[in-house]
């Protein structure tokens, strides 16, 4: 890219959106899109990750497609670039416009009238979607929030996992993937489903050095609720409290309010239309706290949130990351707090249980052809609810022995038995990646060192010195840095080899033992004098590493 491109760019970003200055790596990843290339940014919460694909859908001829989860964050990235004086026209297109508004809206793309559009990826899994975006010359489409194709896409919202099929009937226009979190595995899973082609990956710090870092540990629950209401209570300033279910958020939300905190409660069971108000009165002041479950999190936006408490342990490090972020993101201090209890992780293992149904999977397979039939044609045939039919062939599809066009789905003619191994052996493998980021948060509650230099380093950063900002760093001042032995094999990022799980990468070293992600069994904690006496690790070759790009 020439400095002239880069100076326009700049340019778009002062006059027409208000930016006097663009932060590191914002430019990079503009200058690739413009480019044609596929982009991963992995930025934290509050970076202005959104300016990427503002200013660089500007600069370039045709619409921006952004598929964004939730109502509530489709609006407030609209509600931006409309506060910016001489932005160009944002649409988000969902159901609080009614079909006559919707219909309008659809108009005013097909007439070249909008450069941004927000969609849903349930709406982006829809024939007629597709075709009008086919007709709409799509220049460059924006996933936000790209962790969720790892986090809800394999049950929870499926159709997460179709947005590679969107991406690929729009004739794959540059790809813009979205997150504030992303460890390797995140990021490989991104990349696949996806189907980004060679991405470039702009990665800025994750340290937000600000947030006090804490863990609560209790034995009863009932300990457990009231230390939550105490600390809630306690802590100054507006905040959010992260709960495992509905029920939870009602108990919580109730609870608050009897002892004069202005709360309320933040669900998936609530009508989108008390979402919103519930979002717009916290963002007006009227709420204090806001207790959510965290699906429904993202929609919740303010830079001035001074806390963030999780009731319950979040199923990896990845969600707990995403969720703090939310705290603090003017840069005053803020806090994080985890209340934990050892059996809630009981509560995650079960979630992480994926369970893969080989005579669901035989059924699918059998029907398909070498010719693309449609979804829908496919419930007919098989009676099938559509979640369990599109987890089937997601499962399928990520095998190898399906391809999905904007046709339909197609085998790919492999032997029905190796098509359906190959998908239960996949969803296994998945399974054991969840559960072990499972077990790495039970590492982090449960850590006797410093707790940033555990989370940063699960998302591949390493800081040298505990941090001065955690509850053990306050608790032990003096304490010796959590390196490895002098003459030990395996540093930090080390590529290895174990005799019975195969390839990983070295993700944290401490005095007695290392914590290694592999690339089939997930995050694994090894014993140092284990190792040396079994003989089970060894160290790769540099040019072998398993994973990362």
């Amino acid at each position: 890219m020439t400095e002239r491109q880069r100076d326009e760019l700049r340019r778009i970003a002062r006059e027409n959106f208000g930016w006097d200055a663009l932060r590191p790596g914002l430019l990079e990843a503009m200058e690739s899109l413009l480019a044609g290339r596929d982009v991963l940014a992995a930025m934290r919460t509050g970076y202005g990750k959104s300016a990427i694909y503002q200013v660089a859908g500007a600069m370039i001829d045709g619409i921006t497609v952004v598929a964004s989860p939730l109502i509530a964050l489709q609006h407030d990235q609209v509600a931006g670039i409309e506060a910016a004086d001489d932005a160009p026209i944002a649409l988000a297109v969902d159901s609080t416009l009614g079909a006559r508004g919707i219909e309008q809206a659809w108009k005013l793309v097909a007439a070249n009238g909008a450069e941004y559009l927000f969609l849903s990826p349930e709406q982006l899994a829809r024939d007629e979607v597709l075709e009008r975006l086919a007709a709409a010359d799509v220049s460059l489409f924006v996933v936000d929030e790209a962790h969720c194709v790892a986090a809800w896409g394999h049950d929870f919202r499926p159709d997460f996992l179709r947005l590679g099929t969107a991406i690929e009937a729009l004739g794959h226009p540059p790809v813009l993937a979205l997150t504030a979190t992303a460890s390797p595995p995140v990021r490989e899973e991104i990349f696949t489903q996806l189907r980004m082609r060679d991405p470039v990956v702009v990665a800025t710090g994750f340290d937000r050095p600000n947030v006090h870092l804490g863990v609560r540990r209790f034995v009863r629950e009932i300990d457990k609720q009231r230390g939550v209401l105490d600390s809630v209570a306690a802590f100054t300033g507006p905040g959010l409290v992260y709960v495992a279910t509905r029920r939870d958020a009602e108990f919580y939300a109730r609870r608050l309010t009897e002892r004069g905190v202005a709360a309320a409660a933040y669900h998936g069971a609530m009508r989108a239309a008390d979402r919103t108000l519930v979002h717009e009165r916290f963002r007006e002041g009227h709420y204090r706290v806001i207790v959510a479950t965290s699906a429904f999190g993202m929609g919740i936006d303010i830079p001035g949130i001074r806390f963030v408490l999780h009731e319950s342990v979040p199923e990896s490090l990845d969600n707990y990351y995403q969720e703090i972020g939310r705290a603090g993101r003017d840069g005053e201090p803020a806090r994080a707090l985890l209340c934990y209890r050892p059996e809630d992780l009981a509560l995650r293992h079960f979630f992480a249980a994926r369970n893969p149904r080989p005579e669901v999977l035989r059924r699918v397979y059998e029907v398909l052809s070498s010719t693309p039939v449609p979804a829908r044609e496919l419930r007919e045939v098989l009676n099938m609810r559509a979640r369990t039919l599109t987890n089937a062939l997601n499962l399928l599809e990520q095998a190898g022995a399906v391809r999905s066009t904007a046709e339909g789905f197609a085998s790919m003619s492999i032997p029905t038995d190796a098509a359906v191994a190959a998908a239960v052996h996949d969803e296994e493998v998945g399974e054991r990646m969840d559960r072990s980021r499972v077990d790495m948060m039970r590492g982090y509650a449960e850590t006797s060192g410093c707790r940033r230099q555990f989370l940063l380093g699960y998302f591949g950063e390493h800081i040298a010195q505990p941090c001065a900002n955690c509850d053990v760093c306050q608790s032990v001042r003096e304490r010796e840095d959590s390196r490895p032995a002098i003459g030990s094999p395996f540093a930090i990022d080390t590529p290895v080899t174990h005799d019975v799980w195969g390839d990983g990468i070295v993700t944290r070293v401490e005095d007695d033992r290392i914590i290694v992600l592999f690339t089939e069994q997930g995050y694994r904690t090894l014993s140092l004098k284990s190792l040396a006496a079994a003989h089970l690790l060894h160290v790769k070759p540099v040019d072998a590493t398993p994973m990362g790009r």
